[in-house]
């Protein structure tokens, strides 16, 4: 029978993306296994298309109150695992390591892992998850985003009539996490980006969600000749979109981590709520900027290290 390896990764975007050299070091190392991947509901399409695992499981971290739910989960965690490499290490997860069955050996910081990690403190994420794939015997290789590359290419842009996409563009990722509003350059800033963008010809795209509306009106309304593009792109058009830009410039969110690893020069704006040594994105040609507090932060300074006039 193959190995069968659990993989505990629930979230968020940018996490998910710093896990993307694990997954594939797991993949390689283990050609015969049969990995399955726990994860949130927002990202199993997502990994599906990666082909780094045989199974994803979407796990809603639904109350225990949902029974439902909970019978779900704990069949899946009652499974004849061989090895299951928490790789969230929340709270929660640590609870689910008390249902596993004996001789299934767990990686993580629970109190009753057999392969505890060790002390993580001030290593980058995406180290964190390649010591704990290694842990569990894999070697470490950089993931080929072929399958991103593909994706991205199949994914049509969503357009408008006489909306076409610009041949020479930038990102701006104005966004960030609701709950985190510290994160947030504030949108003056991302208006003066947009405006030095344009006089250089380059047309400055906003992207984000529904939660990213209100900042991003303001931009617009600021700078009327920016593209307004958010909520009109899925993770794949997102990277089809990084892909060919100019250059990318967003907050600590999600998205610029995505965009970073595409391969187009990335800047992460980042304030005291953001340790780099812990939380700076992974690419060929990131680089981040750092205030405290974020919002004195000079957009004349974030020009010149992205070499507008």
């Amino acid at each position: 029978m193959a190995e069968q390896i659990l993989v505990i990764k629930h979230g968020a975007l940018g996490d998910i993306v710093q896990g993307f050299d694990a997954f594939e070091s797991l993949r390689k190392s283990a050609p015969k296994a049969h990995i399955t991947l726990l994860t949130g509901p927002a990202f199993a399409d997502f990994m599906r298309h990666s082909g780094w695992f045989d199974e994803i499981v979407i796990d809603r971290r639904a109350s225990a109150l949902n029974l439902v739910a909970s019978w779900q989960l704990y069949s899946l965690l009652r499974r004849r695992w061989d090895k299951i490499i928490d790789l969230q290490c929340s709270r929660r997860t640590q609870r689910y390591a008390r249902l596993v069955r004996s001789g299934a050996r767990w990686f993580g910081t629970a109190k009753s892992a057999s392969d505890p990690m060790p002390d993580f403190t001030s290593v980058n994420n995406r180290d964190r998850m390649m010591v704990a794939v290694e842990m569990a015997g894999a070697r470490a290789v950089i993931a080929r985003l072929d399958w991103l590359v593909t994706a991205s290419i199949d994914a049509d842009l969503p357009q408008k009539s006489g909306d076409e996409m610009p041949q020479n563009y930038c990102l701006l990722i104005a966004g960030c996490s609701p709950s985190k509003p510290s994160k947030r350059w504030p949108s003056h800033g991302y208006a003066d980006i947009a405006r030095a963008a344009l006089r250089n010809g380059i047309t400055p795209v906003l992207i984000g969600t529904a939660a990213d509306a209100e900042v991003n009106q303001d931009i617009k309304r600021a700078v009327p000749d920016v593209r307004d593009m958010t909520s009109r792109t899925s993770l794949f058009q997102l990277a089809a979109l990084a892909r060919n830009a100019a250059f990318i410039i967003g907050n600590d969110t999600g998205p610029v981590f995505l965009a970073a690893r595409a391969g187009a020069p990335t800047w992460m704006l980042m304030g005291p709520d953001t340790n780099p040594e812990m939380s700076a994105p992974v690419g060929p040609k990131v680089k981040w900027l750092i205030a405290s507090p974020l919002a004195s932060l000079d957009a004349a300074q974030v020009c010149q290290e992205i070499g507008l006039e």
